[in-house]
């Protein structure tokens, strides 16, 4: 009894630390693209109809000119110079064909208007036939315009609207994945380290040496022959595995806003920074004093051990009341100085 008490205890203690190492891990599906495999963008040219006066004006020639075809191809004569475009909106519609669309099924599409239209609301988008870079029409759009969103400020967005299944696809992009004999996994995030881990915990799961990195963005594997008949199955068996992803450390500064994103493998080394009537002082481990209140009246001093992560400086800073803008001019002055071991970014 006592045994298994033992055992079961050891299980546990395993338990634990193999969650603990798989708690911030990340399926290989989230990091990567497969190639040959993404959306493909689409686009046409339509006329929206059934405004309340709200579309473009009598000055609108290219408006005038597309109602004035369509009506002829119809089989009306009329003259375009009687022509009254305030109920007729000229759109750009765009969308997104996703990999593996059969013929008949419904994506989404977003209208803008390219003319003087007041609004879109409450229109009849006609159907416009979308295209693909080779000229070839993919999709079929057409259907209602209903913006919504009766708060805020409807003039933001009056002139673009997205309209779910808005079209119906034409034309299928033909992936062949059965009879494959290798893959390329493309990072979203090209990194060596990470591609280094996602080629180890592809090769332990298989038992194979089927991955084998090409550069920092991109692993190349071997489908097994027994495996080329079911390639689908192949690849959701790989996307589910995880690995703990690596990065470059960061900091993004967005000076309009005030913005700061920090990663959390940004360091800084030994640094003394005066700031206004702010003293920042990074020291050995053995020197460091927690923040606190200069001994001159509206002095402020913050010492921060060596080797302290830049999120200890902010908790230090933020104890202190400093403003965003002044953090970014302290982050700034501590790069130059070569003491912020990270890439800094400003937007």
């Amino acid at each position: 009894m006592i045994k298994k008490s033992i055992i079961f205890v050891a299980l546990i203690s395993l338990l634990s630390i193999f969650l603990l190492e798989t708690a911030f891990a990340v399926r290989i599906k989230d990091l990567v693209s497969i190639k040959g495999i993404r959306k493909n963008q689409l686009v046409g040219y339509g006329l929206i109809v059934g405004l309340n006066g709200t579309g473009d004006k009598s000055g609108a020639e290219f408006t005038m000119q597309s109602l004035g075809n369509m009506i002829q191809r119809m089989g009306i004569h009329i003259d375009k110079a009687q022509l009254k475009v305030k109920n007729v909106a000229a759109v750009m519609v765009t969308a997104e064909l996703p990999p593996f669309a059969r013929i008949g099924s419904k994506i989404d599409i977003m209208v803008s208007s390219v003319g003087d239209a007041k609004s879109l609301s409450g229109g009849m988008l006609l159907l416009t036939p979308l295209r693909g870079v080779d000229g070839k029409v993919y999709a079929l759009a057409q259907g209602g315009i209903a913006l919504g969103g009766a708060g805020g400020d409807k003039k933001a967005y009056e002139l673009v609207a997205r309209l779910p299944s808005g079209a119906s696809v034409e034309r299928e992009i033909r992936v062949r994945l059965n009879g494959k004999r290798s893959l390329t996994l493309s990072l979203i995030n090209p990194d060596f380290t990470t591609v280094t881990r996602i080629v180890q915990i592809i090769n332990t799961s298989m038992g194979k040496e089927l991955a084998a990195a090409i550069d920092s963005g991109a692993v190349k594997i071997t489908i097994p022959e027994d495996r080329q008949g079911d390639v689908a199955n192949f690849i959701a068996g790989l996307e589910t595995l995880e690995i703990v992803p690596d990065g470059v450390a960061k900091i993004i500064l967005n000076e309009k806003t005030g913005t700061v994103v920090i990663g959390e493998k940004v360091t800084i080394s030994t640094v003394a920074i005066a700031h206004g009537d702010l003293t920042i002082r990074i020291k050995n481990q053995e020197n460091a004093i927690p923040p606190r209140r200069g001994e001159k009246p509206g002095e402020s001093l913050v010492v921060i051990p060596k080797g302290s992560t830049i999120g200890d400086l902010v908790k230090a800073l933020n104890a202190l009341g400093v403003k965003p803008a002044d953090l970014i001019s302290i982050f700034q002055s501590i790069k130059a100085a070569g003491a912020l071991q990270a890439e800094l970014e400003i937007i």
